[in-house]
């Protein structure tokens, strides 16, 4: 049985409590291990698998995540949408500690991390003007709105390297970009899922603001880990809702034929490994 629904859980929330008859199902890939075993079961009666992005007790750092693993095992189990959330920190007054931001746009400020399953004798240039998933992004804020959490709709996400966080230079000059929140792991993941023709979107759960605030040096660990607690109960509750009114079956965003115009290399120069190795993301488009 395929499962159609993905939920990557980022710091803070590392697991789904409403999840039902739960089954671990564990991954290799092409790739290497993903952060963890998938979680699988039913939410609000839907099929769904779940993966902590950071490995069980928090243990990989956001550069050493291996992206492609876990996007790739989710195409493996059959996943169209994926639903993600992470912690971010605020590049603007109007977006407090507990708000929620459903970005529509990215800004890159990673260095070396692996973007793409493409390459080893195979070329694809798939469309990213618009990162996120229109349609599940929409789904996303309206289920926010009616658990009623404090949500935006739209923004820019800078993902940096960390595992510091930014110089005080770095978040002023963020700021006079006109960016809205700062965060370390979800640029890869949408671009994978966009290459693998998955639907992707994510909820930024705002902890704190960043350093260009000036109360930042009274933010104690203590007060971001209770922000990190509250976030991930409100997320949940968000995720559930999203998952319940998914309308699942055909789909008609650009995300379900990303690749359809965007293979490059002529099908009979690609080496068979590959073929092999990207069977699940190309094989409608390349026998």
């Amino acid at each position: 049985m395929t499962i159609p629904i993905g939920i990557i859980g980022g710091s803070g929330l590392y697991d789904m409590a409403e999840l039902s008859g739960r089954r671990d199902i564990e991954i290799t890939t092409p790739f290497g291990d993903p952060s963890g075993q998938y979680v699988t079961g039913e939410l609000r009666g839907r099929r769904v698998a779940f993966l902590a992005r950071h490995g069980a007790g928090h243990r990989l750092m956001p550069t050493e995540l291996n992206f492609r693993a876990n996007i790739y095992g989710f195409k493996t189990l059959g996943v169209d949408f994926i639903v993600s959330a992470s912690a971010v920190g605020s590049l603007k007054h109007e977006y407090r500690p507990l708000d929620i931001v459903i970005p529509d746009q990215f800004f890159d400020r990673t260095r070396g991390r692996i973007s793409t399953f493409f390459g080893r004798g195979l070329v694809a240039h798939v469309s990213f003007a618009r990162p996120f998933c229109p349609v599940l992004s929409d789904l996303a804020f309206a289920s926010a709105q009616e658990v009623g959490a404090s949500v935006h709709k739209g923004g820019t996400y800078v993902c940096m390297e960390g595992p510091q966080f930014s110089t005080l230079a770095e978040s002023q000059l963020y700021r006079s970009w006109g960016m809205d929140v700062i965060g370390m792991t979800n640029l890869q993941e949408a671009k994978l899922a966009r290459e693998a023709e998955i639907c992707y979107t994510t909820l930024a759960l705002v902890t704190d603001y960043d350093c260009w605030h000036p109360d930042h040096d009274a933010v104690t660990v203590e007060m971001v880990i209770a922000n990190l607690q509250q976030n991930a109960r409100t997320a949940q509750q968000i995720i559930a809702t999203t998952v319940e009114r998914l309308a699942l079956g055909a789909r008609d965003c650009p995300c379900a034929s990303a690749l359809a115009t965007a293979i490059i290399t002529r099908p009979d120069a690609v080496p068979a490994s590959v073929k092999r190795e990207l069977a699940p993301i190309i094989r409608k488009y390349l026998q």
